[in-house]
């Protein structure tokens, strides 16, 4: 598939996947930007952040039945869900325009996220939105203080545009 740009330039569509099963298109001036992009390593999923990423056999049209339906045993518990490819899709570009408003609205404070947290919370400095690097045990101690946070991964990259 094939699609115009700025300039009339031709943009090869492709269907990508990676290693998480995380489906999303990339845009390549040729097969050849595409292999060479994958060769070095370049390519990385929006979603996840996985390297590992491969091309999907493409086709004008899939037909698709509208949702896929899974049996459960008796007593098993329905927090997963099996969505349609479409759906799959809305969600994920869903998911990436929610991210990118984070990143739009917190400050970056890396791996004083902690402290930064700690000092808004007691009024040592002003409150405003923060994201950074905490571990398991010190997000469960933020929390044991009262200060509301919310563990959330942010493929690396996804400041520049994604395609």
């Amino acid at each position: 598939m094939a699609s115009r740009v700025a300039d009339n330039e031709l943009m090869k569509v492709l269907n990508l996947q990676c290693s998480g099963k995380h489906q999303f298109e990339g845009w390549f001036a040729s097969e050849d930007d595409y292999a060479g992009q994958s060769a070095r390593g370049m390519l990385e999923c929006p979603f996840c952040g996985a390297r590992d990423v491969s091309k999907l056999p493409s086709a004008p049209r899939l037909n698709l039945s509208p949702s896929v339906q899974t049996e459960q045993a008796p007593g098993q518990s329905n927090a997963a869900t099996v969505v349609d490819a479409g759906t799959e899709r809305a969600l994920q570009a869903a998911w990436l325009q929610v991210a990118r408003r984070i990143l739009e609205h917190t400050e970056d404070v890396g791996e004083r996220f902690v402290e930064e947290a700690r000092r808004m919370h007691y009024g040592e400095t002003e409150e405003r939105g923060i994201r950074g690097k905490a571990s398991h045990e010190d997000t469960e101690a933020l929390r044991e203080e009262g200060i509301r946070v919310m563990p959330l991964i942010l493929p690396e990259g996804l400041e520049g545009p994604v395609h």
